[in-house]
């Protein structure tokens, strides 16, 4: 894809198209930021500039088709094995970028979540990024900077992507068919995330998220079988129990704006179940059961057992 179809990344877009004018490419970038941001989509834009020999990728030739398609003989790609990206594959890597170019002006490599390279692994790349084999552009992704070897750090031109605003995710969910509605509640859940809201638009998506929300404020602590049961469900899947949790603050969010007299609320197809639960639940315990969920959503984040949080917040939440 040229940059010219990017929405969203206007600021390091303008950064590499100057590099490219000027012919003064850096050999190793890092290009951090949330997951579905844009920056996966950047790096292939500016491969496809490079191997094309211009500003921007035509996104006609047959190099630029072959980038888009991950066809390339000159473009590889690095990723986990595993947990990891390990020490052999670095290995294979250098030993393909010391060939020669097959049909590009040089050769490149996407190293996705780079921040999962082990120490030996990311070691062994110093040497690489210092000065790659015939000029070689190596461009790693991550979403956790902060996991990042200050050495392989101190090697790359660091570009931040920031989270996508709710108008471009929303203009480009429309773009791809969502309904307006649809995409604009996707939009203002996804946390500026395009794949989170790619996730959540769609129709099945958003009925799964109102089933959610009715089965979580139906528990109850007089029927504890499907309390634990909704639990023991929903650890099954650590990523879907994050979004759907990220909904529920979302939601609770609504119900405190309709408590303090407010109307501009996410999720507006589903203003009875904001309205019912504004009524049954002063502003204070709703202010509570926001605390509840955030305390969740950060013990998840470090990692402890799903199940044990998901059955206290449920326990929390059904307390009337």
């Amino acid at each position: 894809m040229p940059f010219t179809g990017i929405l969203g990344q206007d600021r390091n877009i303008a950064v590499l198209q100057r590099s490219l004018a000027s012919g003064k490419i850096a050999h190793a970038y890092l290009f951090e930021g949330i997951e579905g941001c844009g920056k996966g989509t950047v790096a292939r834009a500016f491969i496809e500039a490079v191997f094309c020999g211009h500003e921007e990728g035509c996104g006609t030739c047959p190099s630029c088709r072959k980038v888009a398609a991950g066809q390339h003989p000159d473009l590889h790609r690095l990723e986990p094995d595993g947990a990891f990206i390990k020490i052999d594959q670095v290995r294979e890597l250098q030993r393909q970028l010391s060939l020669r170019p097959h049909e590009a002006p040089r050769k490149a490599c996407l190293i996705s979540t780079a921040e999962r390279l082990n120490a030996a692994a990311a070691n062994a790349l110093l040497k690489t990024l210092e000065e790659p084999p015939g000029d070689a552009l190596l461009i790693l992704l991550t979403s956790q900077v902060g996991a990042m070897l200050p050495t392989v750090l101190s090697r790359c031109q660091v570009l931040h992507f920031p989270a996508l605003p709710e108008e471009t995710i929303a203009e480009l969910l429309r773009r791809g068919g969502t309904e307006p509605e649809a995409a604009r509640i996707a939009a203002s859940l996804a946390g500026g995330s395009l794949d989170q809201a790619l996730a959540i638009g769609s129709a099945e998506a958003l009925a799964e998220r109102r089933s959610f929300l009715e089965r979580v404020f139906a528990l109850s602590r007089t029927e504890i079988a499907p309390l634990f049961a909704t639990a023991e469900e929903l650890s099954r899947d650590r990523e879907l129990t994050v979004r759907l949790l990220d909904i529920l603050l979302s939601f609770l969010r609504d119900v405190l704006i309709l408590q303090a007299g407010g109307n501009e609320t996410v999720h507006d197809d589903l203003q009875p179940l904001i309205a019912r639960e504004a009524q049954r639940s002063p502003r204070e315990r709703t202010m509570v059961r926001i605390g509840h969920v955030l305390e969740a959503v950060e013990a998840i984040k470090r990692n402890v057992n799903l199940r044990l949080a998901l059955d206290v917040l449920f326990m929390r939440l059904a307390d009337r």
